[in-house]
């Protein structure tokens, strides 16, 4: 059940789930229960469950098949898909901190700029 603790109920679920897989409660190759059946279980709405759901999808803890269900993703390519996602953010936040730095540099240039443009006269 969904608590009323501040966090949203979508964190609060995926949560539980993520310990339900890595506490072994799901097992790889397991099916997760449907989006209604969760829904039921934590008293929450479908949206927010499919919120949940997608957080897993999006760890490489869980995979979708159409038709079939959400499967609970093999121990051994979760964490090699969660490292991968790791190095991309810290790709990403490097190349954030490098724009930073370089957009200072030009509002810097620009700032100096028009305040000092030869042959401008103050009024």
């Amino acid at each position: 059940m969904v608590k009323n603790t501040g966090r949203p109920g979508y964190l609060q679920i995926a949560d539980d789930l993520r310990a339900q897989i890595r506490g072994g409660a799901l097992a790889p190759g397991s099916l997760l229960p449907s989006t209604a059946q969760l829904a039921e279980r934590y008293d929450a709405s479908l949206s927010v469950v499919k919120m949940a759901v997608g957080i897993l999808r999006n760890e490489g803890l869980v995979i979708g098949q159409q038709g079939k269900g959400v499967f609970v993703r093999d121990a051994e390519v979760a964490p090699a898909t969660a490292g991968a996602l790791e190095g991309e953010v810290a790709e990403l936040r490097t190349a954030v901190q490098d724009l930073s730095a370089r957009l200072a540099k030009v509002e810097e240039q620009l700032a100096t700029s028009t305040t000092h443009r030869p042959g401008r006269s103050s009024r």
